[in-house]
């Protein structure tokens, strides 16, 4: 669509805009009020809507607005779809992984799909993914039945944008490390979701998209060692090797090119699995383990 660079970076930050703001308030309602596969079929089938919306955009502004609504409605689905599944759990150090490799396999056969059919500059990756996203309302509707932990006289209920309850979890120092180390390493990973795969293809690196499905496939190798890693490591040690990963992984991206340093952008694309499963997976469980029942469904 010949969107200047600027343009394109705004349009990924509505990703980080939606994250920013969303999962406070549908937390809340997922905390307090309706059922968590129900508020999940919502947002899902809202999303199929702005994504087929947004396929038919070719101005800027109005593009933009309609993917802003959808980051909206999308980012907190992340949150509200570990919450439910922890919930169902009897021990997620052990289950997640396994549970959560299913996902990283959608991600290499939409990475795959795009990547082969040649769709990168077309409308219609927006168009699946809004089929997508209404198959995938449907489906939440037949997931487990997983009320709010609050309970309606406010007993137990963590009252608030900001409760008191997940501020005080700050006072503990290894999560007020975690929060600080979490924001930091997300300031470049924008950077990376955003641009990773127009830089390889302005690098000369052909077919993008389905190398970069090699990076999906390292995730779910790691993600099904998750469990092995918890008894051996802790999450200190799986926390701390994700972020030495991303470091590692952004000077191979910084030094590769598509002749003779082409090892290094695969080996910068294989990390992924290390980079995203030891920080963000681990991550997430750990928050799971220490986040109060009451808060679980806005803890990310």
């Amino acid at each position: 669509m010949h969107f200047s660079g600027q343009q394109v970076g705004i349009a990924a930050g509505a990703t980080a805009i939606g994250a920013l703001i969303a999962p406070f308030f549908v937390g809340i309602v997922a905390d307090k009020l309706f059922a968590t596969e129900k508020v999940l079929g919502a947002l899902q089938f809202a999303g199929g809507a702005l994504l087929f919306l947004a396929s038919r955009q070719t101005a800027f502004v109005a593009l933009y607005s309609v993917i802003l609504f959808y980051c909206l409605c999308y980012m907190p689905t992340m949150a509200l779809t570990n919450s439910l599944s922890f919930r169902q759990m009897r021990d997620p150090k052990l289950e997640f992984g396994p549970i959560r490799v299913l996902g990283t396999s959608g991600w290499i056969v939409a990475g795959l799909l795009v990547g082969s059919l040649g769709l990168k500059a077309t409308s219609h990756p927006l168009q699946i993914a809004a089929l997508s996203s209404v198959l995938m309302g449907l489906y939440c509707f037949t997931l487990p039945h997983t009320p709010p932990l609050a309970r309606a006289d406010g007993q137990g209920a963590a009252g608030g944008i900001f409760p008191k309850e997940s501020l005080s979890l700050l006072k503990e120092r290894s999560m007020a490390v975690f929060a600080i180390a979490s924001f930091l390493i997300c300031i470049p990973l924008q950077f990376y979701y955003a641009f990773t795969n127009l830089f390889l293809n302005q690098s000369g690196v052909s077919n993008a998209a389905a190398k970069m499905s090699a990076g999906q496939f390292s995730e779910l190798f790691c993600m099904l060692l998750i469990p092995w890693f918890f008894r051996r490591l802790g999450v200190k040690y799986m926390l701390v090797a994700g972020m030495l990963a991303w470091v590692v992984r952004y000077i191979l991206f910084a030094y590769g090119n598509s002749g003779p340093g082409m090892w290094m952008l695969w080996l910068a694309i294989l990390l992924h699995g290390i980079c995203y499963d030891s920080f963000f997976v681990t991550g997430q469980i750990y928050i799971d383990l220490k986040a109060p029942a009451a808060l679980r469904a806005r803890r990310d």
